[in-house]
């Protein structure tokens, strides 16, 4: 009898389970069967019985329990819908080593939710809010340069820009400080002076560094030809006179001249918008004057007002390859630091140029920037008329610094200024005065976006003069031009077909650079590149200027796929690329000579897109090693949006591993293997290292290489949802094979530098819309660019009445 009714059981079970949705019956748990807890639809059955065997109240892995999240009420939790759809859609969940259910039914719950989400926000979408904007450090150049046409480097006043969403830009991280607010200031005044002259301004001193890191060897764009090393750049002369300039040279603890191993005399050229103003003799022994390094000054030489390409570089006596390992680089053996290796050199080395004056100042010579200020020039001592010709100058620098149209009522606090300036010094120190005023105004450092009238209860169109700034710092990364203005003023930008000839105007301009400059730089984080600094000993051939000419690649890249209106996905596949004779031999590309770049095609289907880029590959490495966590971690979070957990805190370093078993050193990939054996670690691990694994056989230089401490490069892995790895093709593929992923992560980012607020998940209806219209075009450049452009979220923004009910709803009121 019992053995009948554990058979009759069993066929009733078989029977529910038969029931379930085709391929599921292997998943549902007869537990929850026998209670009647399997659902009707594939969506939900994944959540009840896949996804909630972690996430569930008990666990709580993600900080996140489904047990009572429903399909088809998603859109009133979308927050947790989107971080669904963002795993699902990477392919991420279920993670390795669950059992998952058909692809195509993981893709049925992605779109389930979308839908579920996306038809709630339709009927009401939210553009979301950003607090006001302040000019950040490449904002506020680039709209010195615009205003008057000057080149300053706002470091020198305004402190590090905080990083928020990957960007440099996100306004609710912009914090004033007194400190700020003294930078501005500052900034204000000094470039105020060096817009017009300042015949009465007293002797300062200006230094300007040469990276340690900096090869020496050969010429330095911007010297004259016939010299190696030294220092190029663009210096302010704030008024005629003289100037003396003070060179320091490397000087190293061996004893010998600037580290040389070779004692011979040099002479170093201080030339001045390419004419010979000195010629320098150095005594090798004169490193014995000063035991800091070698200094000498010129003496005083002559120079205009105004901005002048000022370079110190040392005559070229030789050719040929020669050790110059100069930089500092920490090494270590057996896990023990050593110390520092300073290297050997041949050659000496500029350390820094001091400009220091003017002294005998003679007055303030004719300058472009001066001419683009003093607009007009009244008679001395005709106060009326200066009076005029100082209100015009003050209304037309005003509204350009204001990006708006001006009234009175800024005109006028602004001529008292010039009043109070005149009275003392004269009409031109009067203009100066007012500049000052202009550039120190919060109407020109923040970015104010006023609600039209009363509609400061939710959403509402921003003003069209605002739309010009907010597209004009998206495309230019500076302020709006004559034309964008205008077209703000007449109705261009009211409706899309507007939006988009202004856009496709501005993609035309040089000043479009800024995309590839500006987004694509901090999007790929190319600034990590700056952090990395190769082993001088293990890769020699690596100094700053190969770094300098890796990030160029890359911009170049993003900016021709933008100015031809390429797909998105030639990011990846591009069997071309941008170089010059430096990186061309690097890589080891025939053919290339010269220091300008140029398109190339590689010669075989190894390199392909930005993951062959060295910008990418050393700035995800260590100093003596590759990081396959740290390249796999970067797939991971720039391009499928899929941040990885940070480790435990009790997790060792990979350091910690041993680098050497049975008298050879370990790989790479071994010494993973043995990290990863910790069952802390390896749950994270499968994910992350195979992706950063199909790139070992690039070094951290980013050079090709078959051998990894004498052992065939092993690039072999498994993806986390079990798709075979080979290499950097194989990983390209993948990654392709995910290109609604892609896609969205480059929205993400996108948008959000060009609203310059983190993109949250009430904006991911709007992120889906987009990279569905431009799939329709092929996924070009401009398709996503013109989404962004034309989206409700760059177009309006809220009042306080969104506000008010999302912070009720957050505390449960």
């Amino acid at each position: 009898m019992k053995k009948l009714l554990v058979a009759l059981s069993c066929i009733a079970l078989w029977g529910l389970v038969a029931a379930l949705p085709a391929g599921w019956s292997r998943f549902a748990p007869p537990a929850a069967q026998a209670h009647g807890l399997v659902p009707d639809t594939i969506p939900q059955t994944i959540v009840s019985q896949v996804c909630t065997n972690c996430h569930n109240d008990r666990r709580l892995l993600g900080n996140m329990s489904l047990e009572r999240f429903d399909v088809e009420t998603a859109h009133l939790e979308a927050e947790t819908a989107e971080k669904m759809i963002r795993k699902l859609r990477a392919g991420m969940m279920p993670p390795p080593g669950v059992r998952r259910p058909p692809a195509a039914d993981l893709l049925e719950l992605a779109e389930t939710l979308e839908t579920r989400v996306d038809a709630a926000v339709a009927d009401r979408p939210d553009p979301g809010a950003r607090s006001f904007q302040r000019l950040n450090r490449a904002e506020y150049e680039r709209s010195i340069r615009a205003l008057l046409g000057l080149d300053i480097d706002a470091s020198a006043y305004l402190p590090n820009e905080t990083i928020s969403a990957g960007f440099d830009n996100i306004a609710d991280v912009q914090n004033l400080s007194a400190t700020l607010l003294d930078g501005y200031l500052t900034a204000a005044s000094e470039i105020s002076r060096l817009a017009l002259g300042d015949p009465v301004v007293t002797a300062s001193e200006t230094e300007y560094e040469v990276s340690r890191y900096a090869e020496q060897r050969q010429h330095v764009p911007g010297t004259p030809i016939g010299t190696r090393g030294g220092i190029s750049v663009v210096h302010n002369f704030v008024a005629d006179g003289d100037y003396v300039f003070r060179l320091a040279f490397q000087h190293e603890s061996t004893g010998n001249f600037f580290g040389q191993t070779t004692p011979f005399d040099e002479q170093v050229e201080l030339s001045i918008d390419g004419e010979r103003r000195a010629l320098i003799d150095i005594d090798r022994w004169m490193h014995r004057q000063d035991p800091n390094g070698v200094q000498v000054e010129t003496e005083p030489v002559p120079v205009t007002a105004g901005p002048h390409r000022v370079a110190a570089a040392f005559i070229k006596r030789f050719d040929g390859p020669i050790e110059d390992l100069m930089s500092p680089h920490e090494w270590s053996l057996a896990d023990k630091k050593i110390g520092y290796s300073h290297g050997i050199t041949v050659v000496a080395h500029l350390r820094d140029l001091t400009i220091r004056g003017p002294f005998d100042v003679a007055g303030v010579s004719e300058t472009p920037t001066r001419a683009r200020v003093l607009t007009c020039r009244p008679e001395a001592g005709d106060t009326a008329a200066e009076v005029r010709c100082a209100r015009e100058i003050v209304a037309r620098l005003a509204a350009q610094a204001y990006r708006r149209p001006v009234d009175a009522g800024d005109i006028d606090p602004l001529l008292a200024l010039y009043e109070v300036g005149a009275a003392d010094e004269g009409f031109e120190v009067g203009i100066r005065t007012a500049l000052q005023g202009i550039l120190a105004s919060p109407d020109f450092i923040f970015r104010f976006e006023e609600p039209p009238g009363d509609a400061t209860e939710g959403p509402y169109r921003i003003a069209p003069i605002d739309l010009a700034s907010r597209l004009a710092f998206f495309l230019w990364g500076m302020p709006p031009d004559e034309q964008l203005i205008e077209a703000a003023r007449t109705g261009g930008l009211g409706d899309a077909a507007g939006i988009e000839t202004q856009v496709r105007r501005m993609l035309g301009h040089p000043n479009a650079e800024a995309l590839a400059s500006r987004f694509a730089a901090q999007w790929l984080r190319l600034q990590d590149l700056d952090t990395v600094h190769p082993d001088a000993l293990r890769f020699p051939d690596f100094y700053e200027q190969l770094a300098a000419d890796m990030r160029r690649e890359t911009e170049l890249l993003f900016e021709h796929l933008v100015r031809e209106d390429r797909s998105l996905f030639e990011l990846l596949t591009a069997d071309y690329t941008f170089v010059n004779e430096r990186l061309a031999r690097h890589y080891g590309i025939p053919g290339v000579a010269g220091t300008h770049f140029r398109k190339v095609d590689y010669a075989d289907d190894f390199r392909r897109g930005v993951l062959a880029h060295g910008s990418i590959l050393t700035s995800t490495s260590h100093a003596n090693r590759t990081s396959p966590v740290l390249r796999g971690k970067w797939v991971m979070e720039v391009l499928l949006g899929t941040p990885p957990p940070p480790p435990p805190p009790d997790v060792p370093d990979l350091e910690a591993t041993e680098e050497a078993e049975e008298g050879r050193f370990l790989t790479v990939r071994e010494r993973l293997e043995m990290h990863r054996a910790s069952p802390a670690c390896r749950s994270c691990h499968r994910v992350i290292d195979p992706l950063g694994l199909a790139l070992e056989n690039f070094d951290v230089t980013g050079a090709y290489r078959i051998n990894d401490q004498g052992r065939t490069v092993d690039t072999s892995g498994e993806l986390y949802d079990g798709t075979p790895l080979a290499g950097p093709g194989d990983l390209r593929t993948a990654l392709l094979s995910r290109r609604e992923s892609l896609a969205r992560t480059f929205t993400e980012n996108l948008m959000a530098y060009a609203l310059g607020r983190r993109v949250e998940y009430f904006d991911m209806p709007t992120v889906r819309e987009i990279t569905r219209a431009a799939e329709t075009d092929d996924y070009r450049m401009s398709a996503f660019i013109l989404g962004v452009a034309n989206s409700p979220a760059f177009l309006m923004s809220r009042g306080d009445a969104i506000v008010e009910e999302e912070a009720d709803a957050g505390s449960g009121s």
